[in-house]
């Protein structure tokens, strides 16, 4: 007859059996701190090559000089000046190139993910035109439209739809076959399957494609704005760059990134809302 373990050895041995995954140190540092950490370290390493002569001021300023003429665009943006106008233009430019990219990349990608024909003869030309340069395209954007705003958007979509098509039809492969069996046995037809089954399946991808996008749009619409003129914030960072201001150059550039943060931020706030169920470890920015 076999003795039963009593229950400090036998809780001893499930111990010894359960395999528990080792956090590393550097992974239990809280965000903030590691993004502080991080933040140090590059202010630190710019003010040393700064001060040791290494670059030239003409080209790299100091993180003081670049702070100082931060300070005097934002002041000049809360006072109504007139890089308040150029800001402005430039978020319409990205506000309207991100919805007409959504527009045509979930056409497309609904085409593409749902039919034989729109992943057999339409891909591969999406493909082709996604390898293409895409600065490329900007004169011809200017001279089909115009130095107006048109041109501008019209670039900024170029460049962020292919990102949604590709992930919206990815999201609608994510289906598993089970679903589709079931929806299939209960009779639902293409299109009920498509929005009740495939589309809330296929939402993290889809907004994984969108979330490029929004990174996308707002270097098309700034490249639409060096080639093609324009009065938005490109055009002052060019005006800047040929007076060799290089602290005006980092500072716009600083501004526009906090643009294109918070789109990227919106975007990922209405995922947050709409795919509840999903936790997402990369590239959140909640704290």
């Amino acid at each position: 007859m076999t003795d039963v373990p009593n229950n400090g050895s036998y809780n001893a041995s499930l111990e010894d059996t359960v395999w528990v995954e080792e956090v590393a140190f550097i992974d239990s540092v809280p965000r903030w701190i590691a993004m502080t950490f991080v933040f140090l370290v590059f202010i630190g390493t710019w003010q040393l090559v700064t001060s040791l002569g290494m670059v030239s001021p003409i080209i790299l300023p100091t993180p003081w000089e670049t702070l100082q003429d931060m300070i005097f665009v934002g002041k000049n943006l809360l006072t109504g000046g007139y890089m308040l106008g150029s800001l402005w233009i430039t978020i319409k430019e990205v506000i309207y190139g991100f919805a007409l990219a959504i527009a045509i990349g979930f056409s497309l990608g609904v085409l593409v993910g749902e039919t034989a024909f729109g992943e057999k003869a339409v891909m591969p030309y999406l493909v082709a035109i996604d390898t293409m340069p895409k600065v490329a395209f900007a004169p011809l954007f200017v001279a089909w439209l115009g130095f107006g705003i048109e041109s501008k958007v019209a670039l900024a979509a170029f460049i962020a739809t292919f990102p949604i098509v590709v992930g919206t039809a990815a999201g609608l492969h994510a289906a598993d076959d089970n679903a589709r069996m079931l929806f299939k046995t209960m009779g639902a037809s293409r299109w009920q399957t498509l929005v009740k089954m495939k589309l809330p399946t296929g939402l993290p991808q889809i907004f994984t494609g969108l979330k490029i996008g929004a990174v996308g749009v707002m270097a098309g619409a700034i490249t639409g704005e060096f080639l093609g003129g324009g009065k938005g914030f490109g055009e002052l960072i060019r005006v800047a760059a040929s007076q060799l201001n290089t602290p005006r150059v980092f500072s716009l550039i600083l501004y526009l990134s906090f643009v294109g943060l918070a789109l990227y931020l919106m975007v990922q706030w209405t995922q947050r809302r709409l795919v509840f169920w999903q936790k997402e470890t990369v590239g959140r920015y909640d704290g």
